[in-house]
């Protein structure tokens, strides 16, 4: 299994972005890291490692940029310029990253998968919810979804179009047509220490996908997974091996 580190000239951000890559080939699957931001999280985590049959088999291969979360959803400036950010850094994915990507992999159209754990979870769930063309489907790890949480009952159009939980409601006609065609949208959360307050929203969002008719599943798991690396493992392993 190959990997190997580069930095992204990004325009957007102003800088250059590290991103990990693993494997030789196979589709791909970009990880957005937790509220650490870092690209190398998924390595140290040993998430690679459970995907090592994955890789090994060309079935996929993985992409792990940073983020700039310490600036928008976990910083403490106030909401428009972390928003700014935020949707600097969503440039940055659409308009390099995934580029990138497609020459990368040789498919100039290629479609994604987008997964995460935490926040990376949030992530996931709305690039594929705001681009589903090209993030067709999430796979999000004891995630949480009301991004307004993050700013402490402060509110704006920013905010309101990266909250999950406050947008997707309001989505009907042909932008609700547009995801139901397009997204898949697996939650996972577990029961156990430290999901206590993934679980509602989780399961929040699971019903409003569901209410919504936008294709999705939702994974609960029992008291005994808990909100750590080695139970990612395992649910990673067992529902990406499902996708790819």
């Amino acid at each position: 299994m190959s990997a190997r580190h580069r930095l992204l000239d990004s325009p957007d951000l102003g800088r250059r972005v590290h991103l990990w890559t693993f494997g030789e080939v196979g589709r791909p699957l970009v990880v957005f890291p937790s509220n650490a931001g870092v690209a190398h999280e998924w390595e140290k985590g040993g998430m690679i490692d459970a995907l090592a049959p994955l890789l090994a088999a060309g079935r996929v291969k993985i992409y792990c940029p940073e983020t700039n979360v310490s600036k928008s959803f976990s910083g403490k400036g106030g909401v428009r310029w972390r928003m700014a950010h935020h949707a600097a850094y969503e440039r940055f994915v659409m308009g390099t990253l995934v580029p990138f990507i497609r020459e990368d992999t040789r498919t100039p159209h290629a479609r994604m998968t987008a997964t995460g754990c935490s926040v990376g979870a949030l992530y996931s769930a709305l690039f594929v919810l705001k681009h589903p063309e090209t993030f067709a489907r999430a796979l999000c790890l004891s995630g949480r979804y009301r991004t307004s949480g993050f700013f402490g009952g402060q509110s704006s159009d920013d905010v309101y179009l990266s909250d999950p939980l406050a947008f997707v409601p309001n989505l009907r006609g042909a932008a609700l047509e547009r995801v139901r065609r397009h997204a898949h949208l697996t939650l996972v959360v577990g029961r156990g220490a430290h999901e206590d307050g993934c679980i509602p929203e989780t399961l929040e969002m699971g019903a409003l996908l569901h209410k919504k008719r936008i294709p999705s599943f939702l994974g609960l798991w029992g008291e005994d997974s808990s909100h750590t690396y080695p139970w990612w493992q395992k649910q990673a392993r067992h529902y990406l091996d499902q996708m790819f």
